[in-house]
């Protein structure tokens, strides 16, 4: 039994209940008990966890988790205090830094953004060890997608930054005119000179969140 301590246990209990997530879940279990899988068990669903349905104001999604050890704990490219930033998240935090003029903290664990309103979702929640996308098609993408219907329903506005292809797939989930989408290049070292650098995403989200009367997000971890 899956517990969130907030409105997604209600919002998705009947999406536990389904075919596809039954087959998900004994994929799982066999795969946590012969081979090492990122994040921790207790780890999976620590973004909805932290960011409660009602409390969402900005949704960042990722691919797959950190396939590293020690990397993955949860929330899209964010790794725990203490843990080398990896190169993806270097960049954001270049790219926050030259959007917004302030300096970054040498840290890599984002839950201050969690707490604050912003989803760190990847789209894929579960990962081989040293396997990137290796979780990929087994049905982590039909939970998320739900996820992504259930916000893109709300009447709030939320603002959905979709980096790279896997992250931009969700895109025709989004028609709810309320919300703001930002897209761009994925921030990995092979694509982020091809349009995440100057995206400005980071000044965007709070210009349109102050539009909006919403507070806007203290990027600076």
């Amino acid at each position: 039994m899956i517990v969130f301590h907030n409105h997604w246990d209600h919002l998705l209990a009947e999406e536990f209940q389904k075919e596809y997530y039954r087959k998900l879940r004994e994929f799982l279990v066999e795969e946590y008990r012969t081979k090492v899988i990122y994040p921790s068990m207790y780890d999976i669903f620590k973004a909805l966890i932290l960011t409660d349905y009602e409390d969402v104001k900005v949704v960042i999604l990722g691919q797959d988790p950190y396939h590293g050890p020690g990397q993955a704990h949860g929330l899209c490219f964010s790794v725990p205090e203490g843990i080398s930033l990896p190169p993806s998240l270097q960049n954001i935090y270049k790219e926050i830094e030259n959007d917004l003029q302030i300096k970054m903290n040498p840290s890599g664990d984002l839950t201050c953004w969690a707490k604050e309103g912003v989803l760190l979702l990847n789209t894929v929640l579960t990962v081989r060890a040293n396997q990137a996308n290796s979780h990929h098609g087994k049905g982590w993408e039909l939970f998320t997608d739900k996820i992504i219907e259930l916000l893109n329903a709300r009447e709030k506005p939320i603002v959905f930054i979709l980096w790279g292809n896997n992250a931009k797939a969700k895109i025709e989930k989004i028609d709810n005119p309320h919300h703001l989408v930002l897209t761009a290049p994925h921030p990995s070292p092979l694509s982020a000179y091809y349009g995440f650098f100057g995206c400005r995403h980071f000044s965007k989200t709070n210009n349109f969140l102050k539009s909006m009367n919403i507070p806007p997000i203290n990027w600076q971890n």
